[in-house]
């Protein structure tokens, strides 16, 4: 009877309605058909979805990251990795990559992420000479990055769900994150040379240096502020969501006096917005995890796997070309959400480490988001650079390439994920 519940969600999916709003339906019309309970318990279901304070970390670093563009932080943040790597040939794309993973470290979010640099990069680099699939496709690959260094929303959700530590999710993407700006730089190198892309004349001096430092010190520390407060543990998440956009409302309002009271209530709005969003998924989820329960569709997917014969290998690698198909028909979230529960205990009777499983769930799912036809990055950065869907999808190629490359590296050398969280914790 489960199949039902997932034909009817793909049905919804096809005929194009919202998330919430296909999973809302399928679980309803699932409940109707089957009779398994009272249509007056759904509203239970649906607070049990949200039901965890886990949950109020998600729109203070969605704020995080709003205030930082909003203030100008983001610019302040391409000066510095110019003075660095703009010199390199194609500088400006390796300035994209550090930008990215320096946000990373505030929003959590590869959208978001997206909308704020590429806004700004895209058509500065058009401006130098590089062609806008270029551009657009290293904005909008750099930009997945974001959920995978910590602070990351995703994470958030896997943590929630399935009641492992945030902290160590957030600890283990940090390997990943390193290895996918390194990927991504290495193609950037060649792609440079080969069309001669070019070169930002950057004026290396120690004062220079020291000049950019000290406007860019302040807007350095809001990550580290972040990671730190995770891996001491002298603060909860969600205390440390909140400190981070207390630092952040001192240096705009204080030190950079770039924030209006008016960038600060539509930065709140648009948290707001994004924050429903997201919350009334979850809460969506709380009836679909219902009913997989009820269903037993972990229990009967172990059995499945085990006629497969499986082992902890083949395992991952069915688990990584499901999570890639997943990814390029339908949204993210509600893979992650309804999926990685149900498979957790399967990996975990595998040998598999739950936090590896978790971090590799985020990272499959996560590229996912520049695969067509449902990536939306891809669409973030044709309304962006205002090129066609297609040509930015070919120029996207090499870059999703990579970072499969980098998924299956990370999957299989499973220390790239737990070192830092092993080390720490």
């Amino acid at each position: 009877m489960i199949v039902i519940l997932f034909l009817l969600l793909f049905l919804f999916f096809a005929f194009g309605f919202s998330i919430w709003v296909s999973m809302g339906l399928s679980g309803i019309l699932y409940i109707l058909i089957t009779g398994q309970t009272s249509l007056n318990s759904v509203a239970a279901y649906l607070v049990q979805g949200v039901d965890s304070s886990s949950l109020v970390a998600i729109p203070f670093f969605i704020l995080a990251g709003d205030l930082m563009n909003r203030t100008g932080i983001t610019k302040k943040l391409a000066d510095f990795a110019i003075f660095f790597v703009g010199g390199l040939r194609g500088g400006m794309a390796y300035v994209t990559i550090l930008v990215n993973f320096i946000m990373a470290g505030v929003s959590g979010s590869a959208v978001a992420d997206a909308t704020a640099v590429s806004s700004m990069l895209v058509p500065t680099m058009e401006e130098q000479g590089y062609d806008k699939p270029f551009a657009a496709a290293i904005n909008a690959s750099a930009a997945v990055i974001g959920p995978i260094i910590p602070p990351s929303i995703p994470m958030i959700y896997i943590g929630v769900i399935s009641g492992l530590s945030i902290g160590k999710l957030f600890l283990g993407g940090i390997g990943p994150g390193l290895l996918m700006a390194i990927f991504l730089a290495i193609y950037v190198s060649f792609l440079s040379k080969k069309r001669n892309y070019p070169v930002v004349k950057v004026a290396r001096s120690f004062r220079e240096f020291w000049k950019l430092f000290r406007e860019t010190i302040f807007a350095l520390l809001t990550p580290v502020i972040i990671i730190l407060g995770v891996v001491l543990g002298v603060v909860t998440l969600v205390e440390v969501a909140a400190l981070a956009i207390l630092y952040i409302l001192i240096i705009s309002f204080f030190v950079y006096k770039s924030l209006t009271i008016k960038d600060l209530f539509k930065a709140m709005k648009h948290t707001a917005v994004s924050s429903t969003s997201i919350m009334i998924i979850f809460a969506v989820v709380g009836l679909f995890q219902y009913i997989v329960v009820q269903e037993q569709l972990g229990e009967k997917l172990q059995v499945f796997m085990q006629t497969l014969h499986f082992n902890k290998l083949t395992f991952l690698l069915a688990i990584n070309v499901f999570y890639i198909f997943m990814g390029c028909i339908i949204d993210a979230i509600p893979v992650m959400l309804i999926f990685f529960p149900v498979l957790m205990p399967i990996a975990i009777s595998l040998g598999i480490d739950p936090v590896h499983f978790g971090v590799i769930t985020v990272f499959n799912l996560m590229v996912g988001l520049l695969t067509p036809p449902v990536g939306a990055l891809l669409f973030v950065e044709t309304k962006i650079a205002n090129i066609p869907f297609g040509t930015l999808t070919k120029a996207s190629m090499p870059y999703i390439i990579a970072l499969f490359v980098v998924v299956f590296i990370c999957t299989y050398v499973p220390q790239i994920v737990m070192f830092i969280p092993n080390l720490l914790f």
